[in-house]
């Protein structure tokens, strides 16, 4: 068990603490640390963990998972509260996904290596104190900064984990995701990379409930969005016992999305969208146009078969190629207990 878990392990009362988890130093000699945040019940009980800014330009988590922590009194919880706000800090101070010094992605990186690169360590660092103390997990992540989006969640099944499906799908419900997506670990995702390196996917082998909540937007912080999060946690906090109180109430079913993808730009120009992240679109509807700079207009290329825009892009100036909109394609509704 690692220094947070050991603390948490005290029979020494309610107390708060917060503290850095040493990872390494730079070439100045400067510290590069995981900072936490720690809240230990007056009576013994289950443990919830919030982690925040996986990549650097992921704010609304972290201030939501710190504001929350702040209302708390540890005297009158039962179990305990870690928040771990930045897991990514190099990349956050260079307010970019990925950090600077080896450009991984930290989400693709778990449970990492006390010898690998620097990111490598920042996820083991991490997963070594998460592993045997949280019950739950949530992995806080927002959209591409040059998206808008609607607060969803996206979760992994494990064959062999202990944690079913059912028990994640209702520790979402708290935060009403428009739509809860089903992501295929054993395939080829939505983008490259090792999806079996998500944070919320080695959890639930190791026997933690673990999910990724995505809030809105990254680089800019979305008071609206936040304060959903902070209900949720709420809410999440009272079904595990932690909190005290009349129950609060949780979204009764979900949207679980089983496929998507991206509707990406033919030609270059200034997109002009006719529609709003987190609308239903039809076959035979195109979701905006496509400015030109010689003042030629077009129309982005109808979608074939019916939708759900889980983000739409907020940055105009596009190029052949380049991601316009993410769309569920496939999906069900699951009603919870």
């Amino acid at each position: 068990m690692g220094i947070i878990g050991n603390w948490l392990a005290s029979d020494e009362g309610p107390s708060r603490t917060s503290g850095q988890l040493r990872v390494g130093s730079m070439a100045s000699g400067m510290e590069v640390t995981l900072p936490y945040v720690a809240l230990r019940g007056a009576r013994p009980g289950r443990t919830l963990w919030l982690h925040g800014q996986v990549h650097g330009d992921e704010i609304n988590g972290m201030v939501a998972a710190l504001r929350f922590a702040r209302s708390l009194q540890p005297e009158t919880m039962s179990g305990n509260l870690v928040v771990t706000p930045t897991g990514n800090p190099q990349a956050l101070d260079a307010r970019r996904k990925r950090n600077p010094y080896d450009e991984l992605d930290l989400d693709q990186s778990y449970p990492g290596s006390a010898s690998g690169l620097i990111t490598e360590r920042l996820a083991h660092a991490l997963f070594e104190e998460v592993r045997g103390v949280a019950d739950v997990l949530i992995n806080l992540h927002t959209m591409n900064p040059l998206f808008d989006a609607r607060p969803y969640t996206v979760y992994k099944v494990h064959a062999e984990s202990s944690v079913s499906e059912a028990e994640v799908l209702a520790a979402m419900a708290p935060f009403y995701p428009h739509v809860a997506c089903r992501q295929d670990v054993g395939g080829k995702g939505e983008l490259p990379g090792n999806i079996a390196g998500a944070l919320d996917y080695q959890c639930l082998a190791a026997g933690i409930c673990a999910f990724m909540l995505e809030l809105g937007s990254g680089s800019r912080l979305e008071a609206e969005t936040v304060a959903l999060a902070e209900r949720g946690f709420s809410t999440l906090a009272q079904q595990m016992g932690i909190l005290a109180g009349p129950p609060q109430p949780a979204a009764t079913s979900l949207r679980r999305v089983t496929r998507r993808g991206w509707i990406t730009a033919d030609e270059g120009g200034l997109f002009i969208p006719t529609t709003r992240a987190g609308e239903r679109v039809s076959e035979g509807m195109s979701i905006g146009d496509l400015l030109r700079l010689d003042g030629q207009q077009t129309a982005v290329r109808a979608v074939t078969r019916d939708g759900v825009l889980i983000g739409l892009r907020s940055d105009p100036v596009v190029h052949t190629g380049e991601r316009l909109a993410f769309v569920a394609w496939e999906w069900d509704t699951v009603p919870l207990a």
